[in-house]
């Protein structure tokens, strides 16, 4: 497979001459996402503007037998969007209207390419916001949020981005442009939208999005609290949900990554901490010093050291500020690091960080951790010199055995991430092969050529225009299991 300049001036026919681009530059650019552990560049990168145009790409590469690999900002940090076998990277970005805002009923539709934040900026004087805030917001656009199901520190309260998402255009792995959901709160008939939502471009490519929309909040309140050790930090995020409180978010940060953090930006945290926890509740202005007050109580006899309560709006987001740079603080410490999002139950948190430590230390690497503590979601760095492959490797060995631990636990191997290229092994280990099938089986109902990002979160790696191998041998098993009324085996 590959692209002739023949092809190149069809492309040029379809988007116009800056639609697509081919230099070595432009390739290198789209050759891999966040994780640049893994790169492979496009044979092309086509930019289009509307749904009609995704259309015509679709069907052009269909003809082609071309893959066709779709990419948002190219924020994601586990190779969703990385032309894995060559191919069209077809980039949304340039789809980044906001197409319709229905004030009353509270929806917007948007394009794929509109950068996250931007939403709830453009919507800030009608009082009305996109709850979804990923730590990449700034950048990260709301399609990839899609394609990933992303979360955030705020999903703790409102949840991830598909319990945001109303309905969605998207083209099929033919050309054809579908709506799944609509603009009602639900819909009747197979629910295919959370089907395409978190299957990473697999299934479908979205082109609009009616998103949910909410009332800003009448009052915020945002608290910082340190402690001297990590568990202390910990037993407090279950000691405040276990008194049935669920604040807004619930955010921590240990020593190295506060440190990292407090030496870029200056904003006054305490690097001698062990661990910093940041908890915003929000609502009625009425209830939130009462919240304000019971949280820092259970803070106070889990130890924490200090309470420092944000004054203002620069305050707070001086401290939001903290919390959402942290990858880049870790980027300005090492010239590589992976990162993880397993998620292990609230619980077990403390133990999981010290495993975490502990794995990193086995091999002579450092680690530090900063994550959504309300939900247990887990970002551990693990950092190492990008110029020694024996570290890269350990590095890798020990972010799988963190996944593995979280599997342990009883949590899973994504909490917003994604599967993407980095965690497809993975997925093995955490499903069964008859799951596996069952999930091949969905994915072929969409796309059967496995021609949309192929060989991404099903382990097997299939190649445009093949299936996973034992897929369906091993689905004919299951069937048949079920068939006989078993109820041994593990069910999705």
């Amino acid at each position: 497979m590959s692209v002739t300049e023949s092809d190149l001036a069809e492309l040029r026919a379809l988007l116009g001459e800056s639609g697509v681009m081919a230099s070595e530059a432009a390739l290198f650019t789209y050759e891999a996402d966040a994780l640049t552990l893994e790169r492979r560049p496009p044979d092309a990168v086509a930019l289009p503007r509307s749904t009609d145009e995704v259309c015509a790409l679709v069907r052009w590469a269909r003809a082609r037998n071309l893959p066709v690999t779709p990419r948002g900002a190219g924020t994601g940090l586990a190779g969703g969007a990385t032309t894995e076998q060559g191919g069209l990277s077809l980039s949304l970005n340039r789809m980044d209207q906001v197409l319709r805002v229905n004030e009353t009923r509270m929806f917007a539709w948007v394009q794929p390419g509109l950068v996250n934040l931007w939403l709830s900026q453009q919507l800030a004087p009608k009082q009305l916001y996109f709850a979804p805030d990923p730590a990449s917001q700034q950048v990260s656009t709301i399609g990839g949020n899609v394609a990933t199901n992303a979360g955030g520190p705020h999903c703790l309260k409102y949840g991830v981005t598909f319990n945001h998402v109303l309905g969605a255009v998207v083209v099929l792995a033919d050309g054809t442009a579908v709506t799944l959901g609509g603009e009602a709160p639900d819909s009747p008939g197979l629910d295919l939208l959370s089907v395409i939502s978190g299957s990473e471009g697999t299934c479908a490519i979205v082109t609009e999005i009616c998103v949910r929309l909410l009332p800003t909040p009448e009052g915020v309140k945002t608290l910082l609290f340190d402690f001297a050790t990590v568990e202390d930090a910990c037993r407090t995020v279950s000691r405040v949900i276990a008194g049935g409180i669920v604040p807004a978010a619930m955010e921590i940060m240990d020593r190295h990554t506060t440190t990292l953090v407090e030496e870029w930006l200056h904003i006054g945290l305490p690097t001698d901490a062990a661990a910093v926890l940041l908890i915003e509740v929000d609502g009625p202005a009425v209830t939130l010093e009462p919240q304000a007050e019971r949280i820092a109580v259970i803070a106070r006899e889990q130890n924490a050291r200090s309470t420092r309560i944000a004054k203002d709006a620069d305050e707070r987001a001086q401290l939001w500020k903290g919390r959402k740079s942290a990858f880049g603080a870790y980027g300005r410490a090492a010239s590589g690091f992976t990162i993880m999002d397993g998620v292990v139950p609230r619980t077990r948190l403390a133990e999981a960080l010290a495993n975490v430590y502990a794995f990193a230390a086995e091999k002579g690497l450092d680690a530090g951790n900063v994550f959504h503590a309300g939900d247990g979601n887990l970002h551990p760095h693990v950092l190492f010199d990008a110029s020694s492959a024996k570290q890269q490797a350990d590095a890798l060995e020990v972010s799988h055995k963190i996944l593995r631990m979280c599997i342990a636990y009883g949590g899973t191997i994504s909490g917003e991430h994604g599967v993407g290229i980095e965690k497809r092994s993975m997925m093995s280990e955490l499903f069964t092969e008859a799951d596996l099938a069952v999930m091949e089986r969905v994915r072929a109902a969409f796309d059967p050529d496995r021609r949309l990002n192929p060989g991404k979160i099903l382990p097997g790696g299939s190649a445009c225009g093949e299936a996973r191998k034992g897929s369906f041998e091993a689905m004919r098993g299951f069937s048949a299991s079920a068939a006989s009324g078993s109820t041994e085996g593990p069910w999705i």
